[in-house]
């Protein structure tokens, strides 16, 4: 048995892009885009991972209420540096709803409130301003 992906229905395509792939550095893989069933599926990968993906689901026009995709659980990716990581995800709008105060593990969440786990290769020890930092909302 081989592990294939994940699937994310998203609600808006670049957004979550943006996320995924500028925010967290995952790259597209492939696309694809079915006019006759109004979706486009797009799966990405971490570089250094490829084999595990991400496949993001945007039904075209739908209406749909995800929720507050509490039922997912989450994804959980491992970051060398994640102070780095988390104050590029910052600076591009994106709230640290639990910050690294232990500089091993954070949580972000998606456009589509996908809750995402970052967690530390190796050890970095605290540091400010993340350690005085409070959670913020839910993960």
């Amino acid at each position: 048995m081989k592990y294939l992906h994940s699937m994310v229905r998203v609600r808006d395509l670049d957004a979550s892009l943006r996320f995924y792939c500028e925010g967290l550095g995952l790259k597209q893989v492939r696309r694809l885009d079915v006019p006759e069933g109004k979706y486009t599926l797009v799966y990405l990968a971490a570089p250094e991972n490829p084999e595990a993906e991400v496949e993001l689901t945007h039904n075209w026009d739908s209406e749909e209420d995800y929720g507050s995709a509490r039922n997912f659980g989450h994804l959980a990716f491992r970051v060398k540096d994640i102070y780095a990581t988390c104050e590029h995800l910052q600076s591009m709008g994106y709230i640290i709803n639990r910050p690294p105060r232990d500089g091993h593990m954070a949580f972000v969440r998606s456009p589509d409130l996908i809750s995402i786990e970052l967690l530390q290769d190796g050890h970095m020890p605290p540091r400010e301003p993340w350690v005085s930092m409070r959670n913020t909302g839910v993960w």
